[in-house]
């Protein structure tokens, strides 16, 4: 449904005295992947490895510099203007914060109207009506609630109200970019099972991306490890949790905590910070802080190879 093809995302960042000697930030690094419809694909990586700007790129909130984003057999990256805006039915974002992402000046009928309004999705005022009530009814909100303001709701209301928005109109992909890591534990649980289930009524598909490899397992069919711009393994959630390949999502699994006290697990401390996307290392570009790293990780990189079936990273010891 969903295949992204080599996707850059790079931003220009000017130099020197007269602001002449231009470098790049590598915030998305050549990264290919699919999604099939209905699938929930998760992509985790610590806090400037590119996941939010790959899900806006896929979404033309940011201009891809180089790639195509495919949706169902059309490339949407090459879509402007007209074309663009038509399209936008078939994918939506659920952003991170859901205080900043609702206007405050409209109400909730308004900002849920106004996606079917720009898209003339409402036979006249009465099925507008009723199709605001039911959205609203399916994100687990009273009807009621469609004249209030969003400073009248919790947080985890105002991201059932960015839930409703997205699905007003009808789309096949979501990405949710982080959508719950702003909300109460509690609160989180209640999100991710009424994502869970509006996925199995309606068949959409989600990119879902998150820090919190726990809650991406628990969610996901497959799960995606990003660092520094680039995708470094890719497999069933499971597969992928519980026998990771790469060292990078060793170490993301080893920092989830275990509700099992007996458990026995080893933390794998990674030294150093993460290289600057400005001027990413040689070679594989976890290996200034790799434990495993060689003399040829730092010259040669490393290609995302099938290390087992539906299992992919790119390190040159995965097996």
């Amino acid at each position: 449904m969903l295949e992204v093809k080599n996707l850059k995302v790079y931003y220009p960042v000017q130099k020197g005295m007269f602001h002449n000697l231009r470098q790049h930030v590598k915030a998305v690094d050549d990264v290919s992947f699919n999604i099939g419809p209905g699938e929930t694909l998760g992509l985790v990586g610590e806090s400037g490895c590119g996941k939010t700007t790959l899900g806006r790129a896929i979404v033309k909130l940011v201009e891809p510099t180089a790639g195509s984003v495919w949706l169902e057999g059309e490339d949407i990256a090459q879509l402007t203007g007209t074309e663009l805006r038509a399209r936008r039915r078939k994918f939506q974002m659920i952003f991170q914060d859901p205080y900043n992402s609702l206007d405050p000046r409209m109400t909730v009928d308004e900002i849920i109207g106004e996606a079917l309004d720009i898209h003339r999705l409402a036979k006249g005022k009465a099925d507008r009506h009723g199709r605001i009530q039911a959205l609203l009814k399916s994100v687990g909100l009273d009807a009621m609630h469609a004249q209030r303001y969003p400073h009248e709701f919790s947080g985890g209301q105002r991201q059932r109200i960015g839930i409703a928005r997205a699905l007003a109109v009808e789309p096949k992909l979501i990405v949710c970019d982080e959508p719950v890591s702003a909300l109460d534990v509690s609160v989180q649980a209640q999100i991710i099972n009424l994502l869970q289930d509006l996925q199995r009524e309606r068949g959409v598909a989600y990119l879902f991306v998150a820090h919190d490899l726990a809650v991406v397992e628990h969610i996901s069919r497959r799960v995606m490890v990003m660092y520094l711009g680039k995708i470094v393994e890719l497999g069933e959630a499971e597969a992928v949790v519980h026998t990771p390949k790469h060292p990078y999502t060793q170490a993301l699994v080893s920092a989830v905590p275990q509700i099992d006290p007996t458990a026995q697990q080893t933390r794998i401390v990674l030294t150093g910070e993460s290289p600057s996307p400005i001027d990413p290392p040689p070679g594989c570009p976890f290996h200034p802080r790799c434990p495993r790293a060689e003399a040829r990780c730092r010259t040669e990189p490393p290609a995302l190879r099938e290390v087992a079936p539906g299992h992919w990273a790119s390190c040159h010891f995965a097996k």
